[in-house]
């Protein structure tokens, strides 16, 4: 996406000549000085496209960031264009209307289909010759040799055929549901009763999109790989599972003529749009919509080249769809599913492995447990650079103590096979009060949250679902254990969730904790959260919706008071996104009375830095790497007394005032090598760190000549120690 593509108001660009000045600023209320937040997350994407493109990345993780880029463009389309479609509709606007949000809508339609042609275009004309130069191909049904035309066909027969459903569609048959992103054939029939027959095939979700087909010299050895492995002839070759069917439909539909068959794929409404209206009631209605009744609108269908004007008018009727929402591909839809190919055993075209630390600090002995070293003093981990078996660690531990009484815990998202909820089962047979916060409402993840729910009840746990109104996204666990004829709360906190699988991906911080006043902390918040306490002040964590918001305020605040009276006032903010109208003011104003402010934000940034006058003290900067940058870091240096928080909260009215949150600080030592170490590694990062300019675009940062190349997510691979 060039950075002219995109006007962001009216039909011109925002420039400096727009923007009031300093004296005539009413900083909260002009939309001139906030970026769109849908137009910030389509440079985020951008962003995610320049690492397919990078040459300098191996070759299958620039595939894996196309498939990144691809189920972004899904999950826009199920999120963020329902929400804007609804601003929309409530607003009462006619298509004719020449707001501003329609305004916007209409050049957000305009670009999607200029970010789909970038991705085929990497797909078809980059990414797969590199990959044919490596011996990994994706063949057409057709290009195909004879003997790997056999063996896919045995392939069909012995692992899909017996799983494919055909519905048909005609006078006694209603249009089949079509569940949201599923690939589907659309199949006419011509029958010798009835004439032309339209029928729906589902691939099923269990199979492979990408099927391995062995070469010549594999079948000769008798070595046949299908486990992503490559055969004596060292080649890997693949084929769509959707050509595959549609060339063995003479199988599923014996003694008919199969006129045409067409794969298509469409993008429902994500949002669930649930009533809080209590826990029971609040589980009934996501098993509800969550399943297969939940009928979310469809938002787009994508077809390939060659769909007849017959069918398309079946579907487009039966799921009330009009042209504009029909996305004409080149490339296979769902093109997510090339992910599948970085599964391919050739590792010199993935990232240089490395191994996680293991806190040696929090290992058991014989002489110390676990909670002695805790209490002894906190312990930060740092993920994926550091290992999640720490927590894992920490609630086994406290599964099998004598002297715990009781674990409370927060689950948002959890991995399906989670170690972390066997020990939480152990626990509570172990005669452990446990009780368990799990969020139903974690969007896309509503339907594994129900079953842990169950699984968890049915280990007599106490577990609570959500709280009416608002979601849990803090991430915290408290271990209560009786000392001296006293119960002590330890306590684990993070910026990520409680999943294994995440924190292999994502960059999150954990605290573990036994300060006194943090403890009690724990306990008013999980007070709060699974009783009807209304706890509105706390002694160290920030906590939302209550006070976070006014907290933060008041810290910008201080700092800008700090910076008139000495003249060192500085902010550092780390996080996914900053979007809050009313926190983003306050940094403007920050910025006008000379604070000097470093946002470092990998996602949707509604500021505009470095505009004279108002925002020439604020520098956006933004990495998207190898791992997913996920923490939350809110820094003020406070005239030299110095704060830092970590936390579940980005600076979105969501998190703000709709979701429960913390932020918690960390102690001096910490402090420093988060500030000095980690974040300023990240800050002078000249490999992967892009720079924000005042109309939310981004460009790469300039390294000088002779200066050492820093890529600080490799840079922390190298350096477990540097923050231990």
């Amino acid at each position: 996406m060039s950075s002219d593509s995109l006007p962001l108001n009216g039909e011109k660009r925002v420039t400096v000549s727009d923007i009031p000045g300093p004296d005539e600023l009413v900083v909260s209320s002009d939309p001139d000085l906030y970026i769109d937040r849908d137009f910030s997350w389509l440079y985020f994407n951008d962003r995610v496209m320049e690492e397919a493109l990078d040459e300098s990345n191996p070759l299958l993780e620039r595939v894996r960031f196309l498939s990144i880029f691809a189920s972004n463009l899904d999950e826009y389309y199920m999120v963020r264009i329902p929400t804007v479609n609804r601003t929309i509709l409530e607003d009462s606007i006619s298509p004719g209307s020449e707001s501003h949000v329609y305004q916007e809508m209409q050049k957000i339609y305009a670009e999607l289909p200029v970010m789909l042609g970038q991705m085929e275009n990497c797909w078809i004309n980059i990414l797969m010759p590199e990959l044919e130069k490596q011996n990994i191909r994706v063949l057409e049904y057709s290009e195909l040799e004879e003997f790997q035309i056999e063996y896919v066909n045995k392939y069909f027969k012995k692992n899909i055929f017996p799983q494919l459903t055909p519905l048909a569609y005609d006078s006694s048959h209603p249009f089949p549901y079509i569940a949201n992103q599923s690939v589907n054939l659309a199949v006419i029939l011509s029958d010798t009763a009835y004439g032309k027959v339209f029928v729906r095939i589902k691939i099923p979700s269990n199979i492979k999109r990408l099927i391995q087909v062995p070469s010549k010299e594999d079948l000769k050895s008798g070595k046949v790989e299908d486990n992503m492995a490559a055969g004596k002839s060292g080649k890997f070759n693949f084929v769509w599972a959707d050509d595959v069917i549609i060339a063995n439909l003479d199988m599923v539909f014996p003694g008919q003529v199969i006129q045409e068959a067409h794969a298509f794929r469409i993008t429902r409404d994500g949002d669930l749009g649930l009533d809080d209206d209590g826990d029971f009631n609040l589980m009934k209605s996501i098993e509800k919509k969550s399943g297969a009744k939940y009928f979310g609108n469809p938002l787009r269908m994508e077809i390939n080249n060659g769909m007849s004007d017959y069918v398309l008018k079946i579907l487009m009727e039966n799921l009330k769809l009009r042209s504009t929402q029909v996305e004409t591909l080149a490339s296979p839809v769902g093109l997510s599913s090339i992910s599948e190919l970085c599964d391919v055993s050739r590792a010199d075209l993935k990232y240089e492995p490395f191994t996680p630390n293991k806190k040696e600090y929090l290992k058991p002995s014989k002489k110390s447990s676990i909670f002695s070293k805790i209490k002894k003093k906190d312990v930060l981990v740092y993920r994926p650079y550091d290992s999640f078996e720490s927590v894992i660690d920490f609630v086994q531990a406290a599964s099998i103590d004598p002297d715990v009484v009781a674990i409370k815990i927060t689950l948002y998202r959890v991995d399906k096979k989670s170690r972390i909820i066997q020990h939480l089962k152990e626990a509570a047979d172990n005669g452990k009060q446990v009780a368990v916060l799990i969020e139903l409402k974690a969007r896309f993840d509503e339907e594994n949250n129900v079953a842990k729910a169950k699984e968890l009840e049915h280990s007599n746990i106490h577990v609570v679902y959500g709280v009416p109104n608002l979601k849990t996204h803090a991430k915290v666990c408290m271990v209560l254990r009786k000392e001296d004829d006293e119960i002590i709360p330890y306590v684990h906190m993070s910026t990520g969730n409680y999943n294994a699988t995440t924190s292999r991906i994502y960059t999150d911080f954990e605290y573990f904790t036994a300060d006194p006043d943090i403890g009690q902390d724990a306990v008013d918040l999980f007070n709060s959260l699974t009783g009807y306490s209304r706890k509105l002040n706390y002694r160290k964590l920030l906590v939302a919706p209550s006070a976070m918001r006014d907290e933060l305020v008041s810290k910008i605040r201080r700092e800008v008071k700090n910076h008139k009276a000495h003249g060192n006032g500085h902010i550092l903010f780390k996080l996914n996104s900053l979007v809050d109208p009313e926190c983003i003011s306050e940094l403007y104003k920050a910025s006008i009375e000379g604070v000097q402010i470093d946002l470092q934000i990998r996602g949707i940034s509604c500021v505009r830095p470095q505009i004279p006058g108002y925002s020439d003290n604020i520098h956006v900067t933004s990495i998207v790497g190898r791992f997913l940058e996920h923490t939350r870091v809110y820094y003020f240096h406070n005239n030299g007394d110095e704060e830092l928080y970590l936390g579940s909260a980005d600076l979105m009215q969501r998190n703000l005032d709709r979701r429960i949150e913390i932020l918690f600080p960390v102690n001096a030592d910490y402090l420093r090598k988060i500030k000095d170490v980690i974040l300023e590694k990240h800050l002078h990062d000249n490999v992967k760190l892009r720079i924000g300019l005042p109309d939310g675009s981004f460009k790469k940062v300039a390294r000088p000549e002779g200066e050492e190349p820093l890529d600080s997510q490799i840079w922390m691979t190298e350096n477990q120690d540097k923050w231990d």
